[in-house]
């Protein structure tokens, strides 16, 4: 007979391990350690759990759509530094080109917006306005002292077919998610009302 013999069947009938039956079967832990949150049980860890440190998931950068670049963006200059700055003094037109000569705006890259914040001041010159956005304080300053303004809009008033020129700024252009908010239940009718509740008691009858 040979070892190889001997051995062939050698743990085929080997008991189970009994567990937790103290330290002379194999361990008094169950395999489970000493103490901890896995130790207990209910516990179930997660699969992106680390320990407890930053998991991989949210150390990476969030990509995907977002609409922040399609955020309207101004340049806003009060009626206040305008009529503070002597390149205006006497009055005349205000519009991006004559802002950014001024220096009061960088460039073109965003909308111009005119807000009517004059402080203790009055606007005692006369100023025609062309710009995206007039507030209507500053609108109604700039009228009164003779001037004019024409608002061109941005382009999300493009979109909605405002016109910001007109006392009706509600949008013309629907969306579907404006749409969705001008479909109000229409009122019913006195007689089409009665005629409804004079079928509903036939057939209630």
């Amino acid at each position: 007979m040979m070892i190889h013999e001997i051995t062939k069947d050698a743990g085929k009938y080997k008991a189970r391990k009994r567990v937790g039956r103290g330290t002379g079967s194999g361990g008094k832990r169950a395999g489970r350690g000493q103490k901890g949150a896995s130790s207990r049980s209910g516990y179930a860890a997660k699969q992106a759990f680390e320990g407890g440190q930053m998991p991989y998931f949210r150390r990476l950068r969030k990509f995907g759509f977002s609409n922040f670049k399609f955020a309207s963006r101004f340049w806003i200059v009060n009626l206040r530094a305008i009529a503070q700055h002597p390149d205006f003094a006497k009055g005349g037109d205000v519009n991006a080109d004559s802002l950014i000569k001024a220096g009061l705006i960088r460039d073109l890259s965003r909308d111009l917006k005119i807000l009517g914040d004059l402080g203790d001041q009055k606007l005692s010159v006369k100023l025609n306005v062309n710009a995206a956005r007039v507030s209507d304080k500053a609108r109604k300053l700039i009228t009164d002292s003779g001037g004019s303004v024409v608002e061109s809009g941005t382009r999300r008033d493009f979109v909605r077919g405002v016109d910001r020129n007109s006392d009706d700024r509600t949008p013309k252009k629907l969306t579907k998610k404006l749409n969705r908010k001008s479909k109000a239940r229409k009122p019913v009718a006195s007689g089409d009302e009665g005629e409804g509740a004079e079928d509903a008691k036939k057939k209630g009858k």
